[in-house]
């Protein structure tokens, strides 16, 4: 699914100006993302999101960890972020909810964290 693998370009995307163009495109103004370590609304909320994440991680990179499942207006999928050649040190797994072909709400959940990281 190309809105997927957009999603995770914006969470790889290091350049700012990427990232918020990024952001624009695959999220509704009002998005909402939601995992047990944040709860953001809107562009700018989910831009610091994601800088935040990448100076935590920085060098890693979110990939996808199998196949999309989607139906109808929602997607799920597993992602993996580590070394790009290596094992992923994060996996989780996010359900999004899809607005006129743009992200409305992404529910996150993490299943392998490494400690320090929450």
């Amino acid at each position: 699914m190309e809105i997927i693998q957009k999603y995770l370009a914006a969470w790889n995307a290091t350049d700012a100006v990427a990232r918020k163009e990024l952001i624009a495109e695959v999220f509704t103004a009002d998005a909402r993302y939601t995992d047990p370590l944040a709860d953001v609304t809107g562009h700018d909320q989910l831009d610091g999101l994601l800088a935040a994440v990448q100076g935590q991680f920085a060098g890693l990179e979110f990939r996808l960890g199998g196949a999309v499942d989607a139906h109808h207006d929602i997607a799920r999928f597993t992602w993996h972020l580590g070394p790009a050649d290596g094992e992923p040190i994060v996996i989780g797994f996010d359900v999004v909810e899809l607005a006129d072909g743009r992200i409305a709400k992404v529910y996150g959940f993490l299943d392998k964290v490494p400690g320090g990281a929450a």
